[in-house]
């Protein structure tokens, strides 16, 4: 590139952009009409809108003046690069850029005859088949999508092997499908009131002359959700009667003159409204519907009557009472179905959501008879998998079975959304009338992932940490990737507590993913390994910028975080250790406590993204977990020095005393080492290794556990074990080194940065633990509190005012006594539901699961390889430890660093959650122990002493008969 073509590439960027940014548009509409575009309509300065608002000929001035800024930036290249040249196409993006940014436009006629400029016999091919096109679909958001797909082939297929000619001509197509997406179309302003100069011009480029249907791609914002659903439905490939949609403004004569309804062709009429049949809002009885229409004229007065329901008394008293905005209606006119038998079917119990079963209601007719209430319809329940029915009736059973199978595979294809679907059955199909989420049982609630990053029963004062803290991040790293898409989420709502466990919000998390372009399994992915289905390219195009955000922040972590580390995580770990909190006042662990959270907050960044930049990393360069090095993860590093020091014991101290101890007792074996000068040795060094693992627990999200320095008897348990084991050096680190592979590299880089920043993470949860644990222990002297840790049970809020003595009229005794009771009583409930939908039932202590085995199997992850057979032991805490052997298959509920100790020991793990990365995989891959993870309800299914056999690979666990 010459230095005239340098100075050529910044003035077409920096000039280009300009002339997109004047508003000529504007000003021609406003000088021939007086009208300011942005203060009408949509705000945005198209040609449409001067059509729309100003007339022929502010619409023709609108177009000159587009098309000459196209065709002029294409000129100003030429100055500079040759004709034709890649950086036509720049020029014209950069204009397109300017025109939406600085000119509140799309740039569709600045592309349309930049392009033309650009190469005139590209142009007119694009034209012609575009123009096929665009009679074909008729729906402009296709037809503009399908011409830009054109356009981008048709450039490309002159010039194959200029890759930064077709990048460009990508990126160019690319920019303005994310503007259409973004702007509000001035087409779809109510056509009853454009400037009538323009009126034909109007609708010919709206596509009234296409007639909406099922067949389009239907947006709910503009048609309704009900309208949306069945076309859904249709995509899905479920049988849905023929149906047109019309809009208010759209042309009704047109509609019933294309349909002829007859005596032969009976139509029906039912509401779409924009707030209908939504997560939030059924609507469900408010707007008029009509059968049997088999003529023109009642076709045309029943659309009418529809539309104008919308605003009658009953539904303008709905909407107040839930505080909704009028938004408008969409009417769908649709074949009638003569059906032999219809009804409802609700893919789950809507009255006892415990009960897993999809609950049908049906009659012999239409279904109009069930929904009206004027008739006692037959009433079905099934069961699965076993698919088995339970209710008596008329309606034939292979229909009742395929409408529940129907059911529950739309509800599966909704994001696990409860669905109430209408449907008849006309003697040869299932036809589906509609289908729309049980709002009652709204949002649903899931386990999943939150049993592993806060399992157990939480106290208050933990939860009123970690939700703030958890749901204030999560919402900052969305916030990364949708930007003002993110403005009306409520992020305070991704988790709550129910029965004091904790619970992700998946309806929410759902529609982030799906406002990201992303699959609803996304945060499974990222967390938990699990298969991922790649998303639509449109969607990953339209939030390109947002991703490349959230990207930038990924590839910055690793240096991010250990900048942070030497400003902030280490300082402060050096002045916690240092100032033991027992000698502070309250007041003085108060502010502790504060700055502790305030440097916590940025930790919890690294503590999420680290592990989603591990688990992104490990499927992108499709690494196995089994070719990483764990050592220096805090749950293997732990074990190692644990090894490590019981190895230097057997050396230390004398053969025949040693083999005169019980090394089955370790408190006998600790007295013993307490007697001898070998054995303070040896306690010191295990006490240096307390210190350095100290921070490790049961849970370590949770700050109401003990820490390893608190209750050391596990890890004494397990270094006695150790001493009696014949360990050598080679099994502290891998047996087997991989070969030294890119791709490894990167991941094991990560791997370390996870490690590293879930030690600090921990370890600052530690010392806020400690922090209030002194705490308690001056308010012990208080008359309030009666037992030690009675804190926990306060939330941090009351904390404060309890220090800073803002509320005396606040009775804290009563308060913690009653936490304390419902906390006891909901940690009674031994059987948690793992999906909660909407609210949380109430659940009987002598509720048990009931698992629906097939062959005796439980179906599971397989997080290390092996196959064994052994007997269960159930060990729901770290303290149910004893006799765990080689021939033991542990079930747990779930693991974290702190339970290594007794992970380790096992011949076999069983986890009610996790996958392939969680903490107990990467511990039975690494001491070569099969391993199945995420079998739910495992501590209630099977039995202390029970056989089993478990293949790490396939992720099962087959239940055995006990030989006698």
């Amino acid at each position: 590139m010459t230095l005239t073509q340098v100075w050529g590439a910044l003035i077409i960027l920096v000039i280009s952009p300009i002339i997109g940014a004047i508003p000529l548009i504007d000003w021609f509409t406003y000088a021939v009409s007086g009208k300011e575009l942005t203060k009408l309509g949509t705000g945005n300065i198209s040609v449409s809108a001067a059509f729309y608002h100003g007339g022929k000929l502010a619409g023709i001035l609108a177009v000159l003046s587009e098309a000459g800024k196209g065709v002029a930036v294409v000129l100003l290249a030429r100055i500079f690069f040759p004709f034709g040249s890649t950086w036509e196409i720049i020029a014209i993006i950069a204009l397109v850029l300017g025109r939406f940014y600085g000119g509140k436009g799309a740039g569709a006629t600045n592309v349309t005859w930049g392009i033309v400029t650009h190469n005139p016999l590209a142009s007119v091919l694009i034209a012609l088949l575009g123009g096929v096109n665009f009679t074909i679909w008729r729906e402009r958001q296709r037809g503009r999508v399908g011409v830009l797909v054109l356009m981008v082939v048709v450039l490309s297929a002159q010039r194959v092997h200029d890759i930064s000619y077709i990048l460009s001509s990508i990126v160019l197509a690319g920019l303005l499908i994310w503007i259409y997406q973004r702007m509000e179309d001035d087409l779809e302003l109510n056509p009853n009131q454009v400037n009538g100069e323009s009126a034909k011009v109007f609708r010919f480029f709206r596509g009234d002359q296409g007639i909406l249907s099922l067949n389009d791609v239907l947006d709910a914002r503009k048609v309704g959700s009900k309208a949306s659903n069945l076309a859904q439905l249709q995509r899905w490939g479920y049988d849905v009667p023929p149906a047109w949609i019309i809009k208010a403004g759209d042309d009704i004569f047109r509609l019933c003159e294309f349909l002829q309804p007859s005596e032969s062709n009976p139509l029906v009429v039912r509401s779409s409204a924009l707030d209908e049949d939504s997560l939030t809002a059924s609507a469900a009885g408010i707007y008029e519907s009509f059968l049997h229409i088999t003529d023109k004229e009642s076709l045309q007065q029943a659309i009418i009557n529809c539309l104008s329901s919308y605003d009658s008394s009953i539904a303008q008293n709905y909407r107040q009472n839930r505080d909704k905005n009028p938004q408008g209606m969409a009417v769908i006119v649709q074949k009638q179905i003569q059906g032999l038998y219809s009804g409802v079917v609700f893919s789950r119990n809507p009255v006892n959501q415990l009960e897993d079963c999809v609950c049908i209601e049906a009659l012999a007719g239409l279904a109009t008879q069930v929904v009206s209430g004027e008739f006692t319809p037959e009433t079905y329940q099934v069961y699965f998998p076993e698919v088995t029915l339970q209710g008596e009736g008329e309606t034939p059973r292979e229909v009742l079975i395929e409408v529940a199978k129907m059911a529950r595979e739309i509800e599966n294809l909704s994001q696990g959304q409860p669905q109430d679907i209408e449907w008849t059955y006309d003697g040869e199909k299932i036809w589906l009338l509609q289908t729309r989420p049980i709002t009652t049982l709204q949002p649903l609630w899931t386990r999943k992932i939150a049993s592993e990053v806060i399992p157990g029963v939480i106290r208050p004062l933990t939860w009123s940490i970690n939700q703030p803290l958890t749901c204030g991040v999560w919402g900052d790293i969305f916030t990364i990737v949708l930007g003002k898409k993110a403005d009306n989420l409520d992020f305070t709502k991704t988790a709550t507590l129910h029965y004091h466990r904790a619970y992700f919000n998946a309806t929410l998390l759902g529609e982030i993913f799906k406002r990201m372009g992303l699959p609803p399994e996304s945060l499974e992915f990222l967390t938990r390994g699990a298969k991922f289905t790649k998303p639509p390219l449109s969607a990953t195009l339209t939030n390109l910028f947002g991703l490349w955000r959230l990207l930038s922040h990924e590839l910055a972590l690793y240096d991010r975080f250990y900048s942070d580390l030497d400003r902030y995580f280490n300082p402060l770990l050096d002045e916690l250790i240092e100032i033991n909190p027992n000698s502070l006042s309250s007041p003085d662990l108060l502010k502790r406590i504060e700055y502790i959270l305030k440097i916590l907050k940025r930790a919890t960044y690294y503590s999420i993204l680290a592990p989603l930049s591990f688990n992104l990393r490990l499927g992108l360069f499709k690494v196995s977990p089994d070719d990483l090095d764990y050592s220096n993860i805090p749950e293997i590093a732990s074990l190692n020095e644990i090894k490590k020091i019981a190895i230097e014991a057997r050396k230390l101290l004398p053969k025949n005393e040693l083999e005169t101890i019980d090394l089955n007792n370790y408190a006998a074996f600790f007295a013993y080492l307490t007697e001898t000068n070998e054995g303070e040795s040896i306690l010191q060094n295990l006490d240096k290794c307390l210190e350095t693992y100290g921070y490790l627990s049961e849970v370590a999200t949770d700050i109401s556990v003990p820490r390893w320095r608190e209750n050391s008897r596990v890890m004494k348990m397990m270094f006695t074990k150790f001493v009696g084991e014949s360990f050598t050096e080679s099994s502290i680190t891998k047996m087997e080194k991989k070969a030294d592979k890119l791709n490894v590299n990167i991941v094991q880089k990560r791997l370390e940065l996870k490690g590293k920043v879930s030690q600090i993470y921990s370890q600052l949860l530690a010392h806020l633990k400690y922090s209030f644990l002194a705490l308690d222990k001056q308010i012990l002297t208080l008359p309030m509190l009666s037992e030690e840790e009675d804190i926990f049970f306060l939330k941090l809020a009351e904390i404060r005012d309890l220090i800073q003595q803002k509320k005396p009229e606040l009775n804290i005794s009563n308060l913690i006594k009653e936490r304390k009771r419902e906390w006891k009583e909901n940690k009674k409930i031994t059987t948690i539901p793992y999906l909660i939908y909407g609210n949380p039932p109430p659940i009987d202590l002598s509720y048990k699961y009931t698992p629906n085995l097939t062959n005796s199997c439980l179906q599971g992850i397989g997080a290390s390889a092996g196959i064994i057979e052994g007997k269960i032991k159930i060990a729901k805490t770290i303290s149910d430890n004893d006799n765990i052997d080689s021939d033991t298959i542990l079930v747990v509920p779930h693991t974290d660093s702190g339970w290594s100790t007794i992970l380790a020991q096992a011949g076999g793990i069983i986890a009610e959650v996790g996958g392939k990365l969680s903490h107990g995989a990467i511990i039975a891959r690494e001491y070569k122990i099969p391993a199945v993870m995420d079998i739910h309800h495992a501590t209630e299914i099977l039995q202390d002493g029970q056989l089993v056999r478990l293949n790490g690979v396939k992720g099962t666990v087959e239940i055995m008969k006990n030989e006698e």
